[in-house]
């Protein structure tokens, strides 16, 4: 298993960083619904709506799999 300087598996970080980026886009997205909706484009903002579920379920996602792996060996060095 290959960790980097933090001492924590790739794959965890791989996890947080897409839980991160999803959780940011979704929150971005709340401002592009407004921006649609103020310009009258319903159709766009049900667009940005979707794209905000999506990620919302991967940031989701990545919390479910974070849980599993968390207190396991793989998931990175231990908190005293």
């Amino acid at each position: 298993m290959a960790t980097g300087e933090t001492g924590f598996s790739d794959v965890v970080y791989d996890l947080v960083s897409v839980q991160y980026h999803s959780l940011k886009a979704g929150h971005d997205c709340g401002q592009y619904v407004r921006d649609a909706e103020n310009a009258g484009k319903k159709e766009i903002a049900e667009f940005f709506r979707t794209v905000m579920e999506q990620d919302s379920e991967r940031a989701a996602r990545c919390h479910r799999f974070l849980a599993e792996l968390s207190g396991t060996e793989e998931a990175g060095p231990a908190v005293s």
